[in-house]
């Protein structure tokens, strides 16, 4: 018989969770994702993507799957909850003005948004917590949304928020830190796009411009078990396959990259991203 008293334990699908509230053993170098606030359980067969924007700086990473792709982060909220309630009414707003058409939907764990737009759906899930709020979008082609929603729903639920104990204002987000495998490549992505602007202004062509950078290393700098390291479909063999992409789309680094001349196979049942259905419907409408 359980203990009465025990404590919620990753696993049993009852997140997202509050750090505190596990145990000092978490275990989850292999399974989870750590940026930091968030630790998000990776899915798989998927891969791991980082969003750089125009002026080279990261500004989302994003577990991408067979069906579409899902980020997940938190953010600062009142001890008292509700601060979902008031975004999802802002969300609803906010979407219709950019052009999308947008719905609510009653979920697990409340009113979940509905953004369509030519192209692509995104859902919108949050969850209020301890002076935490942790929303999941899910963007997928329309034909895979549902399957996604399945998907993202249990990322959530396997979801543990580190709040920390500084303090932030409400709806403030809630500070990333990428891995150090991850910074390695968000740096090399850096450079790399500070290289080609430097020969671009000019006029020049980077004669490296089409040379694969090198992988990254295949495990962090901190010591991890050699068969969490080995697990290609584990937390720490998607993080050092994981790709750096432009605000576009483009890759920037592709550790999986072939030699050149080669071709690359597309993993089989994934589609590489070319930037979200709202970020291209803000770029046609000049935003």
């Amino acid at each position: 018989m359980s203990d009465a008293t025990e404590g919620p334990r990753i696993g049993d699908g009852a997140g997202p969770y509050d750090i505190s509230d596990l145990g000092d053993e978490l275990g989850l170098d292999n399974s989870h994702l750590d940026l930091g606030s968030v630790l998000v359980p990776v899915v798989e067969g998927g891969q791991v993507t980082v969003e750089m924007t125009a002026d080279h700086q990261p500004q989302a990473v994003y577990l991408v799957t067979p069906h579409g792709r899902i980020s997940v982060a938190a953010f600062a909220a009142p001890r008292s909850p509700g601060l979902w309630a008031e975004v999802v009414g802002e969300l609803v707003e906010s979407l219709r003005t950019d052009g999308a058409t947008a719905a609510t939907e009653s979920g697990h764990w409340g009113r979940e948004v509905i953004g369509t737009v030519p192209g692509a759906v995104h859902r919108f899930i949050g969850v209020d917590g301890p002076r935490w709020m942790v929303r999941c979008v899910a963007s997928a082609p329309a034909e895979s949304a549902d399957d996604l929603a399945l998907v993202a729903r249990a990322v959530l639920s396997e979801t543990v928020v580190r709040r920390g104990s500084d303090p932030f204002p409400p709806r403030e987000p809630l500070p990333v830190v990428l891995p150090p495998v991850l910074a390695e490549q968000v740096a090399a992505a850096q450079q790399q796009m500070a290289d080609q602007g430097a020969f671009a202004e000019n006029g020049m062509v980077d004669p490296q411009a089409q040379t694969p950078v090198p992988s990254a290393p295949e495990a962090p700098a901190h010591e991890v078990d050699e068969t969490d390291a080995a697990d290609p479909e584990g937390a720490l063999g998607q993080i050092a396959r994981a790709q750096v992409v432009a605000e576009d789309g483009a890759p920037v680094v592709d550790p999986a990259a072939p030699a050149q001349g080669d071709e690359a196979p597309a993993p089989q049942g994934k589609r590489r991203s070319s930037g979200s259905a709202m970020q291209r419907l803000r770029r046609r409408q000049g935003r």
